[in-house]
Protein backbone atom coordinates (compact mmCIF):
# COMPACT_ATOMS: atom_id res chain seq x y z
CA UNK A 1 0.00 0.00 0.00
CA UNK A 2 3.08 2.24 0.41
CA UNK A 3 5.94 1.69 -2.02
CA UNK A 4 9.00 3.93 -1.85
CA UNK A 5 11.80 3.75 -4.42
CA UNK A 6 15.03 5.78 -4.25
CA UNK A 7 13.30 8.67 -2.49
CA UNK A 8 15.66 11.63 -1.95
CA UNK A 9 15.28 15.09 -0.42
CA UNK A 10 18.07 17.66 -0.53
CA UNK A 11 18.23 21.17 0.89
CA UNK A 12 21.03 22.77 -1.06
CA UNK A 13 24.11 20.64 -0.41
CA UNK A 14 22.53 18.93 2.62
CA UNK A 15 20.86 15.56 1.98
CA UNK A 16 18.06 14.95 4.49
CA UNK A 17 16.84 11.71 2.87
CA UNK A 18 19.19 9.72 0.66
CA UNK A 19 17.68 7.38 -1.98
CA UNK A 20 15.63 5.28 0.46
CA UNK A 21 13.44 2.34 -0.62
CA UNK A 22 10.92 0.38 1.45
CA UNK A 23 7.30 -0.75 1.46
CA UNK A 24 4.44 -0.99 3.95
CA UNK A 25 1.77 -3.61 3.32
CA UNK A 26 -1.96 -3.61 4.12
CA UNK A 27 -3.02 -5.08 7.43
CA UNK A 28 0.23 -4.46 9.23
CA UNK A 29 1.95 -1.78 11.29
CA UNK A 30 5.30 -0.70 9.86
CA UNK A 31 7.59 1.10 12.26
CA UNK A 32 9.76 3.89 10.91
CA UNK A 33 12.62 4.15 13.39
CA UNK A 34 15.47 6.53 13.82
CA UNK A 35 17.00 9.13 16.14
CA UNK A 36 15.89 12.74 16.02
CA UNK A 37 17.03 14.31 12.76
CA UNK A 38 17.33 10.97 10.93
CA UNK A 39 14.86 11.94 8.19
CA UNK A 40 11.64 10.36 9.45
CA UNK A 41 9.42 13.46 9.40
CA UNK A 42 10.84 14.62 6.06
CA UNK A 43 9.95 11.24 4.55
CA UNK A 44 6.43 11.32 5.98
CA UNK A 45 5.83 14.81 4.63
CA UNK A 46 6.86 13.63 1.18
CA UNK A 47 4.57 10.59 1.41
CA UNK A 48 1.60 12.77 2.34
CA UNK A 49 2.23 15.26 -0.48
CA UNK A 50 3.19 18.16 1.78
CA UNK A 51 6.79 18.22 0.61
CA UNK A 52 8.10 17.56 -2.92
CA UNK A 53 11.08 15.19 -3.28
CA UNK A 54 14.31 16.03 -5.03
CA UNK A 55 14.17 12.67 -6.81
CA UNK A 56 12.72 9.18 -6.51
CA UNK A 57 9.18 7.84 -6.43
CA UNK A 58 6.52 6.95 -3.87
CA UNK A 59 3.23 5.14 -4.43
CA UNK A 60 0.61 5.49 -1.70
CA UNK A 61 -2.71 3.62 -1.96
CA UNK A 62 -1.91 2.89 -5.59
CA UNK A 63 -1.38 6.57 -6.47
CA UNK A 64 1.77 8.53 -7.19
CA UNK A 65 2.38 10.71 -4.13
CA UNK A 66 3.59 13.61 -6.28
CA UNK A 67 1.81 13.40 -9.64
CA UNK A 68 -1.50 12.46 -7.97
CA UNK A 69 -1.07 14.37 -4.73
CA UNK A 70 -4.76 15.23 -4.21
CA UNK A 71 -5.83 11.61 -4.69
CA UNK A 72 -3.19 10.47 -2.23
CA UNK A 73 -4.37 12.98 0.37
CA UNK A 74 -7.89 11.57 0.12
CA UNK A 75 -6.56 8.07 0.82
CA UNK A 76 -4.24 9.01 3.69
CA UNK A 77 -4.89 9.90 7.31
CA UNK A 78 -1.99 11.90 8.74
CA UNK A 79 -1.22 12.54 12.38
CA UNK A 80 1.67 15.03 12.56
CA UNK A 81 3.96 15.23 15.57
CA UNK A 82 2.31 18.50 16.66
CA UNK A 83 -1.44 18.07 16.17
CA UNK A 84 -3.21 21.26 15.00
CA UNK A 85 -6.38 21.43 17.11
CA UNK A 86 -8.92 24.20 17.69
CA UNK A 87 -8.96 24.22 21.47
CA UNK A 88 -12.22 26.15 21.89
CA UNK A 89 -14.17 23.61 19.85
CA UNK A 90 -15.59 20.43 21.36
CA UNK A 91 -14.10 17.13 20.25
CA UNK A 92 -17.34 16.35 18.39
CA UNK A 93 -17.53 19.80 16.80
CA UNK A 94 -13.94 19.64 15.65
CA UNK A 95 -14.40 16.24 14.04
CA UNK A 96 -17.61 17.35 12.33
CA UNK A 97 -15.68 20.33 10.95
CA UNK A 98 -12.90 18.05 9.68
CA UNK A 99 -15.51 15.71 8.18
CA UNK A 100 -17.02 18.66 6.29
CA UNK A 101 -13.60 19.65 4.92
CA UNK A 102 -13.06 16.05 3.83
CA UNK A 103 -16.49 15.85 2.18
CA UNK A 104 -17.63 13.05 4.49
CA UNK A 105 -21.42 12.49 4.49
CA UNK A 106 -23.44 12.10 7.71
CA UNK A 107 -20.89 14.19 9.56
CA UNK A 108 -22.24 13.82 13.09
CA UNK A 109 -22.76 10.07 12.88
CA UNK A 110 -19.30 9.59 11.43
CA UNK A 111 -17.69 11.84 14.06
CA UNK A 112 -19.41 9.92 16.89
CA UNK A 113 -18.37 6.60 15.35
CA UNK A 114 -14.75 7.76 15.13
CA UNK A 115 -14.74 9.03 18.72
CA UNK A 116 -16.01 5.61 19.78
CA UNK A 117 -13.22 4.00 17.80
CA UNK A 118 -10.50 6.04 19.54
CA UNK A 119 -12.20 5.41 22.92
CA UNK A 120 -13.14 9.04 23.56
CA UNK A 121 -16.92 8.98 23.11
CA UNK A 122 -17.55 9.99 26.74
CA UNK A 123 -15.76 13.30 26.12
CA UNK A 124 -17.48 14.10 22.82
CA UNK A 125 -18.96 17.35 24.12
CA UNK A 126 -15.89 18.48 26.09
CA UNK A 127 -13.90 21.42 24.79
CA UNK A 128 -10.53 20.31 23.50
CA UNK A 129 -8.68 22.70 25.84
CA UNK A 130 -10.10 20.76 28.83
CA UNK A 131 -8.73 17.43 27.61
CA UNK A 132 -5.48 15.87 28.75
CA UNK A 133 -2.60 15.60 26.28
CA UNK A 134 -3.33 11.93 25.74
CA UNK A 135 -6.96 12.69 24.97
CA UNK A 136 -5.98 15.50 22.60
CA UNK A 137 -3.70 13.03 20.84
CA UNK A 138 -6.69 10.74 20.39
CA UNK A 139 -8.68 13.62 18.92
CA UNK A 140 -5.80 14.13 16.49
CA UNK A 141 -5.90 10.45 15.63
CA UNK A 142 -9.67 10.68 15.15
CA UNK A 143 -9.24 13.48 12.59
CA UNK A 144 -6.81 11.23 10.71
CA UNK A 145 -9.47 8.49 10.71
CA UNK A 146 -12.56 10.59 10.02
CA UNK A 147 -12.62 9.77 6.28
CA UNK A 148 -11.78 6.08 6.82
CA UNK A 149 -8.46 6.22 4.91
CA UNK A 150 -6.68 3.21 3.47
CA UNK A 151 -3.33 4.43 4.85
CA UNK A 152 -2.50 5.93 8.24
CA UNK A 153 0.77 7.84 8.72
CA UNK A 154 1.50 8.58 12.37
CA UNK A 155 4.46 10.79 13.30
CA UNK A 156 5.65 10.18 16.89
CA UNK A 157 2.08 9.71 18.21
CA UNK A 158 3.11 8.90 21.80
CA UNK A 159 5.45 11.86 22.39
CA UNK A 160 4.69 13.60 25.69
CA UNK A 161 2.18 11.03 26.95
CA UNK A 162 2.30 9.42 30.37
CA UNK A 163 2.94 5.63 30.60
CA UNK A 164 -0.73 4.68 30.84
CA UNK A 165 -1.65 6.89 27.87
CA UNK A 166 1.23 5.38 25.87
CA UNK A 167 -0.03 1.84 26.53
CA UNK A 168 -3.57 2.81 25.53
CA UNK A 169 -2.41 4.45 22.31
CA UNK A 170 -0.21 1.47 21.45
CA UNK A 171 -3.21 -0.85 21.81
CA UNK A 172 -5.22 1.45 19.58
CA UNK A 173 -2.52 1.52 16.89
CA UNK A 174 -2.31 -2.29 16.94
CA UNK A 175 -6.08 -2.47 16.40
CA UNK A 176 -5.90 0.05 13.55
CA UNK A 177 -3.21 -2.04 11.88
CA UNK A 178 -5.73 -4.85 11.34
CA UNK A 179 -7.74 -2.71 8.91
CA UNK A 180 -5.39 -0.01 7.65
CA UNK A 181 -1.85 0.21 6.34
CA UNK A 182 -0.08 1.99 9.21
CA UNK A 183 3.31 3.71 9.02
CA UNK A 184 4.30 4.50 12.58
CA UNK A 185 7.25 6.80 13.25
CA UNK A 186 9.04 6.62 16.56
CA UNK A 187 12.48 6.85 18.15
CA UNK A 188 11.36 4.72 21.13
CA UNK A 189 12.67 1.25 20.31
CA UNK A 190 10.70 -0.73 22.90
CA UNK A 191 7.54 0.85 21.51
CA UNK A 192 8.25 -0.34 17.98
CA UNK A 193 9.04 -3.84 19.18
CA UNK A 194 5.65 -4.10 20.90
CA UNK A 195 3.54 -2.51 18.16
CA UNK A 196 5.11 -3.16 14.75
CA UNK A 197 5.00 -6.14 12.40
CA UNK A 198 7.92 -4.70 10.43
CA UNK A 199 10.49 -2.01 11.13
CA UNK A 200 12.49 0.25 8.85
CA UNK A 201 15.54 1.78 10.56
CA UNK A 202 16.84 5.08 9.18
CA UNK A 203 19.93 6.98 10.28
CA UNK A 204 21.35 10.18 8.76
CA UNK A 205 18.90 9.91 5.88
CA UNK A 206 19.89 6.34 4.95
CA UNK A 207 18.03 3.11 5.63
CA UNK A 208 20.38 0.82 7.56
CA UNK A 209 18.04 -2.18 7.98
CA UNK A 210 14.47 -3.32 7.54
CA UNK A 211 12.43 -6.42 8.33
CA UNK A 212 10.42 -8.02 11.12
CA UNK A 213 11.88 -7.36 14.59
CA UNK A 214 12.45 -11.10 15.03
CA UNK A 215 14.35 -11.29 11.71
CA UNK A 216 16.60 -8.38 12.66
CA UNK A 217 17.22 -9.96 16.04
CA UNK A 218 18.21 -13.27 14.43
CA UNK A 219 20.56 -11.49 12.03
CA UNK A 220 22.32 -9.63 14.81
CA UNK A 221 22.47 -12.68 17.08
CA UNK A 222 24.22 -14.64 14.30
CA UNK A 223 27.88 -14.21 15.09
CA UNK A 224 26.97 -12.27 18.21
CA UNK A 225 27.61 -12.89 21.88
CA UNK A 226 27.21 -16.37 23.39
CA UNK A 227 26.06 -17.24 26.92
CA UNK A 228 27.81 -20.16 28.63
CA UNK A 229 26.88 -21.77 31.94
CA UNK A 230 28.59 -24.82 33.47
CA UNK A 231 28.91 -26.50 36.88
CA UNK A 232 32.53 -25.36 37.16
CA UNK A 233 33.78 -22.10 38.65
CA UNK A 234 34.40 -19.19 36.28
CA UNK A 235 38.07 -18.89 37.25
CA UNK A 236 38.62 -22.41 35.85
CA UNK A 237 36.45 -22.04 32.74
CA UNK A 238 37.50 -18.53 31.63
CA UNK A 239 41.16 -19.34 30.74
CA UNK A 240 40.09 -22.40 28.75
CA UNK A 241 37.44 -20.49 26.77
CA UNK A 242 39.63 -17.45 26.20
CA UNK A 243 42.35 -19.60 24.59
CA UNK A 244 40.01 -21.08 21.96
CA UNK A 245 40.87 -19.86 18.41
CA UNK A 246 37.25 -18.88 17.64
CA UNK A 247 36.89 -16.72 20.78
CA UNK A 248 37.87 -13.05 20.84
CA UNK A 249 36.82 -12.31 24.39
CA UNK A 250 35.13 -13.97 27.38
CA UNK A 251 33.99 -12.44 30.65
CA UNK A 252 31.98 -13.45 33.68
CA UNK A 253 28.45 -12.07 34.04
CA UNK A 254 26.71 -13.18 37.25
CA UNK A 255 26.58 -17.01 37.05
CA UNK A 256 27.34 -17.15 33.31
CA UNK A 257 30.21 -16.44 30.93
CA UNK A 258 29.56 -14.16 27.95
CA UNK A 259 31.65 -15.00 24.89
CA UNK A 260 32.37 -12.74 21.92
CA UNK A 261 33.34 -14.61 18.70
CA UNK A 262 36.55 -13.62 16.96
CA UNK A 263 34.81 -13.22 13.59
CA UNK A 264 31.22 -12.11 13.06
CA UNK A 265 30.37 -15.16 10.91
CA UNK A 266 32.05 -17.72 13.16
CA UNK A 267 29.99 -19.73 15.63
CA UNK A 268 32.27 -20.73 18.54
CA UNK A 269 29.70 -22.96 20.25
CA UNK A 270 30.94 -26.34 18.92
CA UNK A 271 34.49 -25.57 20.05
CA UNK A 272 33.28 -24.28 23.43
CA UNK A 273 31.11 -27.37 23.97
CA UNK A 274 34.03 -29.71 23.18
CA UNK A 275 36.33 -27.83 25.55
CA UNK A 276 33.83 -28.07 28.41
CA UNK A 277 33.27 -31.81 27.92
CA UNK A 278 36.99 -32.54 27.51
CA UNK A 279 37.68 -30.85 30.85
CA UNK A 280 35.08 -33.04 32.54
CA UNK A 281 32.64 -30.23 33.31
CA UNK A 282 28.87 -30.32 32.81
CA UNK A 283 27.47 -28.09 30.10
CA UNK A 284 24.30 -26.50 31.48
CA UNK A 285 23.63 -23.75 28.94
CA UNK A 286 25.16 -22.57 25.66
CA UNK A 287 23.10 -20.17 23.54
CA UNK A 288 23.17 -16.85 21.66
CA UNK A 289 22.60 -13.84 23.89
CA UNK A 290 19.12 -12.53 23.12
CA UNK A 291 19.02 -8.95 21.89
CA UNK A 292 16.16 -6.49 21.87
CA UNK A 293 15.31 -3.93 19.22
CA UNK A 294 17.19 -1.21 21.07
CA UNK A 295 20.42 -3.22 20.88
CA UNK A 296 19.74 -3.96 17.21
CA UNK A 297 19.21 -0.28 16.49
CA UNK A 298 22.34 0.82 18.36
CA UNK A 299 24.49 -1.81 16.66
CA UNK A 300 23.20 -1.05 13.15
CA UNK A 301 23.50 2.73 13.50
CA UNK A 302 26.97 2.30 15.02
CA UNK A 303 28.00 0.20 12.01
CA UNK A 304 26.52 2.73 9.58
CA UNK A 305 28.29 5.66 11.23
CA UNK A 306 31.57 3.77 11.32
CA UNK A 307 31.30 2.94 7.61
CA UNK A 308 30.57 6.56 6.70
CA UNK A 309 33.09 8.17 9.05
CA UNK A 310 35.69 9.01 6.39
CA UNK A 311 33.26 10.36 3.74
CA UNK A 312 31.50 12.46 6.38
CA UNK A 313 34.81 13.98 7.47
CA UNK A 314 35.64 14.87 3.86
CA UNK A 315 32.28 16.56 3.22
CA UNK A 316 31.72 18.16 6.61
CA UNK A 317 31.78 21.64 5.12
CA UNK A 318 29.08 20.77 2.60
CA UNK A 319 26.81 19.12 5.15
CA UNK A 320 27.06 21.75 7.85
Amino acid sequence: MIEVKDLTKRYGSYTAVNAISFDAKPGQVTGFLGPNGAGKTTTMRMLTGFLPPTSGHAMVAGKDAFDESMEVRKAVGYLPENVPLYRDMTALGYLMYMAEIRGVPNRKARALETLERVRLIERANSKIRTLSKGMRQRVGLAQALIHDPQVLILDEPTIGLDPIQVLELRDLVRDLGKKHTVLFSTHILSEAEQVCDKVVIINRGNIVAQGAPAELRTTLERGGRIVLRTNASADKVLPVVQNLPAVAQAAQSLDTIVILPKESHTDPRPAVARAIVENGWELIELRPLAVNLEEIFLELTRQAESASAEPVAETSEASS
